[in-house]
């Protein structure tokens, strides 16, 4: 017979973070194209058509069709890529290139879910070599990202395992599953649309920027919407060592600056 004086643990709680947008006011893709560009492992001519890429994701939407040729084109893009002169490259560039990116309010977020004894995980697209040394930046408990196949100490062009759209849910579902997750109790945040399905497994859903699709289901639902606006430096809010290991692929300057003039016309648009 039980003892009625005995009170079963509470279950533990995870705060779930979408990483491009949400916690950086960036695409750790194109935020990681200037050194991987200075150091060779991209020409001029593979980061231009990337930039292409990305500025047509930003101002047609980001639907699961587009999303997956950008996949498959990264994919392509690092076939061959030595592993570790790319883990050289991130780790020697990381704080220059993530620092300056993180949203403020994404970093007090995160510190207060910590505080109150909450995991808290990163679920990302981009590859699992910039997304962990980004969460351990950022005092995450862990995280979740896409994985490349490595052969022989080189990128295949295969991915393992692609964290995007039900993926993320599906990952979300397995850290429940292997550390006791009470998921009606868990905490989400994106600023995509094509995260719903993570959205849609966790008691708490938040949608942070979001775009069109994502702002319209918002309301209908009312999750709760909020605006991330002020980029901090992140070595001056938090500590704590960076690992040496990074996957990052995407644009050269005029990329980035094609990404802003795009974001610059959804504001537009989101006025009007």
């Amino acid at each position: 017979m039980a003892d009625p004086r005995f009170t079963p643990p509470e279950s533990p709680v995870a705060a779930f973070f979408d990483l491009d947008k949400t916690i950086i006011a960036s695409s750790s893709a194109l935020a990681f194209s200037k050194p991987l560009l200075s150091r060779g492992l991209i020409n001029r001519r593979a980061a231009l058509k990337s930039a292409y890429a990305q500025l047509v994701f930003s101002l047609s939407g980001a639907d699961a069709s587009k999303t997956e040729r950008m996949r498959a084109e990264i994919s392509a893009l690092c076939r061959g890529w030595d592993v570790s002169q790319v883990r050289a490259i991130v780790a020697e560039t990381l704080h220059d290139v993530v620092d300056p990116l993180v949203y403020a309010e994404a970093a007090e977020l995160i510190a207060e879910h910590r505080e109150q004894g909450h995991d808290v995980i990163v679920l990302s697209a981009t590859g699992e070599e910039v997304v962990a040394p980004i969460a351990e930046m950022l005092g995450a408990t862990h995280s979740v990202a896409t994985r490349m196949q490595i052969v022989d100490g080189r990128y295949s062009g295969e991915v393992d395992f692609y964290c995007y759209g039900e993926n993320k849910a599906v990952a979300a579902k397995r850290l429940a599953a292997e550390r006791g997750y009470d998921l009606s109790a868990c905490a989400a945040y994106t600023d995509s649309s094509t995260d719903i399905p993570l959205l849609e497994v966790v008691g708490s859903p938040h949608v942070v920027n979001p775009d069109r699709t994502l702002r319209r289901l918002a309301a209908e639902r009312g999750w709760p919407v909020l605006a991330f606006t002020h980029p901090v430096p992140l070595r001056n809010r938090l500590a704590g060592p960076a690992i040496a290991v990074g996957l990052g692929v995407g644009a050269v300057a005029a990329g980035a600056t094609w990404y802003g003039l795009a974001k610059r016309r959804k504001g537009k648009e989101g006025k009007a």
